[in-house]
């Protein structure tokens, strides 16, 4: 059986992730993260680095992977932290219907 994230059991790794986006997670995060990276047969949504180390965005991975990538140019991060940050808000929402901020 694939672990749901819900809301209501998996609010509190919110703020660990948003204190923390990368490196070492707790277990309880990094079970979330590994569910919200997980391939899941349909669009991805992904993290792209325009430029090393600066100017991100998110894109969308199709199903089909000799389909281009779909590039959401309308926001910029001009960190990984930020695009990490907007990257796990969307997926949040996607598992659990629910806004973060």
């Amino acid at each position: 059986m694939v672990y749901k994230i819900t809301a209501e059991a998996d609010r509190q790794y919110v703020e660990e992730f948003r204190a923390k986006p990368m490196g070492d997670h707790s277990p309880g995060l990094q079970r979330v993260l590994n569910i919200m990276r997980a391939y899941r047969g349909g669009d991805q949504v992904i993290l792209i680095a325009r430029r090393e180390f600066a100017d991100f965005v998110i894109g969308r991975m199709p199903p089909l992977r000799e389909d281009p990538i779909v590039i959401e140019d309308t926001r910029t991060f001009s960190t990984r932290e930020e695009a990490e940050w907007a990257l796990f808000c969307r997926r949040w929402r996607e598992h659990t219907g629910e806004d973060i901020e």
